[in-house]
C-alpha cells in the first residue's frame, strides 16, 4: 500500500475510535469522569497528529521531484583549476614524493 493509502486506512480508524467513544461517553455518563477525558482527549490529539502526517507527507511528496541539472560535454575551462593542487602529487612546482 502506498503512504498515503496507510494515512487514509488510519484516518477511518480513528473515524471508528471517535463514534466508539462517544456512544462509550453516552452509555457511562458523568461516572467516568476524568478517566473519560483523558480517553477523549488522546482519542483527539491522534487525529490531530494523524492529519499533521498527512500534511507533511503531501509536502514531501511535492518536494520529492528533483530538479534535473544539465551538464555539458565540453570540458572544463583549464582556468578554474590553476590555483588547485594535483590531488596526491602535491604542489605544480614541488617533486612528489
Amino acid at each position: 500500500m502506498s503512504v498515503h493509502d496507510e494515512l487514509t486506512s488510519v484516518q477511518r480508524c480513528l473515524d471508528d475510535l471517535s463514534r466508539s467513544v462517544s456512544r462509550l461517553e453516552q452509555q457511562l455518563g458523568s461516572s467516568a469522569g476524568l478517566d473519560m477525558r483523558r480517553v477523549r482527549t488522546d482519542a483527539d490529539h491522534l487525529r490531530e497528529s494523524v492529519s499533521l502526517l498527512r500534511e507533511a507527507t503531501s509536502a514531501q511528496g511535492a518536494q520529492r521531484k528533483p530538479e534535473l541539472v544539465t551538464i555539458p560535454d565540453t570540458p572544463y575551462d583549464d582556468s578554474l583549476w590553476v590555483d588547485i593542487d594535483d590531488e596526491g602529487l602535491g604542489a605544480r612546482d614541488r617533486r612528489a614524493p
